[in-house]
This record gives C-alpha cells, sequence and structure tokens, in this order.
C-alpha cells in the first residue's frame, strides 16, 4: 500500500489525461465495432462469444429456437415472388356509421373514422352500386350522386328522394341501414327491406345480362348489391346474438357466390364459429382458405396459432417447459405463434392489453396497426375464452423477431415486412390513437455498455484536462479508499 502512495503521489496530471483519453479512445473503437457488428449481423459481438465460448465452459446451455414449419418454406418462396406493395382492403368486420360509430362519437366526443377512411368508403359505394345503365332509372341516378356526397345528411335525404322516385330502390335502403338507423334492430329492418328489393332486381338483370354490355354491367352491380346486403344482414343477426342463424347465411352466401372470394366472408364466418366454439368447423374453414396460393390475413394466421395453443395451453407452464422441453404440440402451437407474429407484429400487444383498443376503420392494411385494431376487437374474447392461450402468447410471442433475419427488411415465413404500413395507418386510424410501428430489435446490453463506457472516460479526460490538479487529488482518494 505505501509503494502504490508513492507511486501514485509521482504522478503528474498530464499521466491522468493522457490515461483517459487512450481508455476513452480504446472504448470509442469498441463501440464503433461492436454497433457495425450489430447493424450487419443482429447481434453483439461480445455477447455473441459469451453465449458461444464461455458459457458452455460454465456449463450453461443454448435454448436453440424450434426450426420453422415444414409447410413455410414453399410458402416463403412463393410469397417473395409476389411481394405486393401496401393495399388496403375494406374491413371484413368494419362496423355500421349510424348504429355505431355515430353513437360512439355521440359519447366520447371524438370522430372514429378519418376523412381519408370514409374517402376510401364513397370510392368503393360507387364501385359496388353504380354502374352505366344508371341514367336509365331515375332512382339510381339519385343514389349515384348521393354515394358522392361529403355530408351524411345530405346522402340520407337523397336516399329517400329517390325512395320517392322508385320504393323498390335497394341501394337506398342499404344507405339508410348503414347511415340513418341507430340501433342494429333499425338497421337490420332497413336491410330486410333492401333484400327483398335486391333480390327482384337481380332475377330482372339475370334474365336480360346477355343482351348487351351494358345489362352485363347492370347484372355486376346488382350482384353486389345483393351479396352485400346479405352480407350485413348476416352481421347483423351476429351482432344480435342469433349465431348460428348468421353462421346459415354467411354458408349460404360464400356457396351461392363462390367467386366472390376477394370479398372475404370467410373471416366473418370464422368469427361466428368461434363465438359458437365450433372449433372443428373453424378447422375446416382454415384448411380451405389457409393456403399457399390465397393472400394471407391476420384472422387467418392468429386463428391458426389460437386452435394449435388450445390444444396445450390450458397445461403449459414456462417453468416445466424450460425443463423438460417442448414436447411436439408445444412446438406447433409456439411455430404457429411465431407464423402470426411474423405476419402481422402489431397484435400481441392488443390482446395483452398492453395497448389500448379503439373502434378499427372501415378500411385496414394487412400487416399493418389497422389491421391488428381490427382483429383483436373482434377476437381478443376468443383468446380469453380458451384457458391459458393468453399465457402462451405472452411467454412466446417475442421470440419471433430473434428469428427473422436481420437487418428487418427480410423475412422468415413471409415477404419482407412492408416500409409503407405507418404512413397508411396514420391515414387510416384517428388522430387519438398512437399508431403501432413495427418492432424493432432492441440494441444489446453491451452497445449500451461500451456507449456509456466510452462517454464516461471522455468526460474524466475533459475533467482532468480543465481541472487537472482536483482530477488528481480524486483518483488519489479513489486509489485509496479501493
Amino acid at each position: 500500500l505505501l509503494t502504490v502512495t508513492v507511486f501514485l503521489s509521482t504522478l503528474t496530471p498530464k499521466f491522468y489525461f493522457a490515461l483517459t483519453v487512450t481508455s476513452s479512445f480504446i472504448s470509442g473503437l469498441i463501440f464503433v465495432f461492436e454497433w457495425w457488428h450489430f447493424r450487419k449481423y443482429g447481434t453483439s459481438f461480445i455477447e455473441q462469444v459469451s453465449v458461444s465460448h464461455l458459457r458452455p465452459l460454465i456449463g450453461g446451455v443454448e435454448n436453440s429456437p424450434p426450426a420453422p414449419a415444414a409447410f413455410s418454406a414453399g410458402e416463403n418462396e412463393t410469397s417473395r415472388q409476389n411481394m405486393p406493395e401496401c393495399k388496403v382492403w375494406r374491413n371484413p368486420l368494419n362496423l355500421f356509421r349510424g348504429a355505431e360509430y355515430s353513437r360512439y362519437m355521440w359519447v366520447t366526443g371524438k370522430e372514429p373514422l378519418t376523412y381519408y377512411d370514409m374517402n376510401l368508403s364513397a370510392q368503393d359505394h360507387q364501385n359496388f352500386f353504380t354502374c352505366d345503365t344508371d341514367a336509365l332509372r331515375p332512382s339510381d341516378t339519385v343514389m349515384q350522386k348521393a354515394w358522392r356526397e361529403r355530408n351524411p345528411q345530405a346522402r340520407i335525404k337523397a336516399a329517400y328522394q329517390a325512395l320517392e322516385l322508385n320504393n323498390d330502390c335497394a341501394t337506398a335502403y342499404v344507405l339508410l341501414a348503414e347511415e340513418e338507423a341507430t340501433t342494429i334492430v333499425d338497421a337490420e329492418k332497413y336491410f330486410k327491406q333492401a333484400l327483398k328489393a335486391g333480390e327482384m332486381i337481380y332475377r330482372k338483370s339475370q334474365n336480360c345480362h346477355s343482351q348487351s354490355p351494358q345489362h352485363e354491367a347492370q347484372l355486376r352491380r346488382d350482384t353486389n348489391v345483393l351479396v352485400y346486403v346479405k352480407r350485413r344482414l348476416a352481421m347483423c343477426a351476429r351482432k344480435l346474438g342469433r349465431i348460428r342463424e348468421a353462421v346459415k347465411m354467411m354458408r349460404d352466401l360464400m356457396k351461392e357466390f363462390p367467386l366472390l372470394s376477394m370479398l372475404n366472408i370467410h373471416e366473418n364466418l370464422l368469427e361466428a364459429l368461434l363465438e359458437l366454439q365450433a372449433y372443428a368447423d373453424v378447422q375446416a374453414v382454415l384448411a380451405k382458405y389457409d393456403d399457399i396460393s390465397l393472400p394471407k390475413s391476420a384472422a387467418i394466421c392468429y386463428t391458426a396459432a389460437l386452435l394449435k395453443a388450445r390444444a396445450v395451453s390450458e397445461r403449459f407452464s414456462p417453468e416445466t417447459a424450460s425443463k423438460r422441453g417442448l414436447s411436439t404440440a408445444e412446438i406447433n402451437a409456439v411455430e404457429a405463434i411465431h407464423r402470426a407474429v411474423e405476419f402481422n407484429p402489431h397484435v400481441p400487444k392488443y390482446l395483452l392489453e398492453m395497448k389500448s383498443l379503439v373502434l378499427p376503420p372501415e378500411h385496414i392494411l394487412k400487416r399493418g396497426d389497422s389491421e391488428a385494431v381490427a382483429y383483436a376487437f373482434f377476437h381478443l374474447q376468443h383468446w380469453k375464452r380458451i384457458e391459458g392461450a393468453l399465457n402462451l402468447l405472452h411467454c412466446t410471442w417475442e421470440g419471433t423477431f430473434r428469428m427473422i433475419p436481420y437487418p428487418l427488411e427480410k423475412g422468415h415465413l413471409f415477404y419482407p415486412y412492408p416500409s409503407c404500413t405507418e404512413t397508411a395507418d396514420r391515414e387510416l386510424l384517428p388522430t387519438f390513437h398512437e399508431v403501432s410501428v413495427y418492432p424493432q430489435k432492441e440494441l444489446p446490453f453491451f452497445i449500451h455498455f461500451t456507449a456509456g463506457l466510452c462517454s464516461f472516460s471522455a468526460m474524466l479526460a475533459l475533467l482532468t484536462h480543465q481541472f487537472p490538479e482536483l482530477m488528481v487529488i480524486f483518483a488519489k482518494a479513489v486509489s485509496v479508499v479501493s
């Protein structure tokens, strides 16, 4: 101790300054190298070395993630070849404007729909419910203008004008059901009137659709109206508790118009079957629509994960699984969860109630926050109903991000995650909702450590340069105490 004290007393402030500058420089080099290694490979070099070489020496065992499912490889290749852009889709489970969205606004004073979302709906209505032959029927001419009106009261007024010209104007009843009806019961009454009128017009169009291209266009429009009305009637029955009736209506609709699969009526059917707890029927629907050649959705991927989780979630324990390892059924469930989370990484925070829900928009962006909101809004109750399902999700969902190749623009089971989702979601979701962004990989501990060490040593060097006498006294005191 005496020798150390004598040695320290002979050191000059220049030595301490040189020492801190050198340590700052070395820690800075380590930090730059760590950051470069993380950007390129997604892991910390020091952490990787400690896990790979030091942990086995002290008796630790690294838990490697389960291998991807066999079906993933083909799906991955197919998806990469058909990488889609950010396309906005009509929400299959969108609510009723008058009976649900407007009631929310009356209670909270907040507008649940954005102008962009409503503008997309106006374009949908014009595409679905109008055609070139509208000039032949005065009521359809009025409705053509009604769908372009921005003011809801102007649209409702135009619908009544159309009914005065033609009491069997199906699209006028559709508009009143969507926007004037303040309850689901009232909306169902309007839709029943629309169904009666729509079926009559549809039969007439069928009889003369081959006469000219204009008649073919009219048949397509009348088909769209009929399918829309039947679907909304099924949704009314679902909301009013008549689940089995709703399921039958959806099945009949899918059989009658099998070519309209792009409307995603099967997602309505999946939700209704889950409410009935008819899991075998849910699996049968998934077997048909969870196919490599068909586009995926959060409803498809997370429902598949829920069914696999249901088989093991009741008895699943993370402590037990870490000791004995995962069984085959548990591996299948974890893989299904990883697959679902990679498709849409925003859903788990809503299902685990780590983030608050809002009313789903009328349009969604697949793999985006808007789709996550729409899915969780209707399916959270189904996850809660299965004991242990949310616990299994909580224990495993974050492991997905360790499996996705780095950088995040790459994919594992699906095509790379689109970079445009955040911008589109901000247009679709209300301003009072905090839009979820794609979860980024967190910086490893050693990058934080080296950054802190570099900053601390640089600060010491600066203080030594500015206050050499005080820093020498401080260094001697620290060394004596230690």
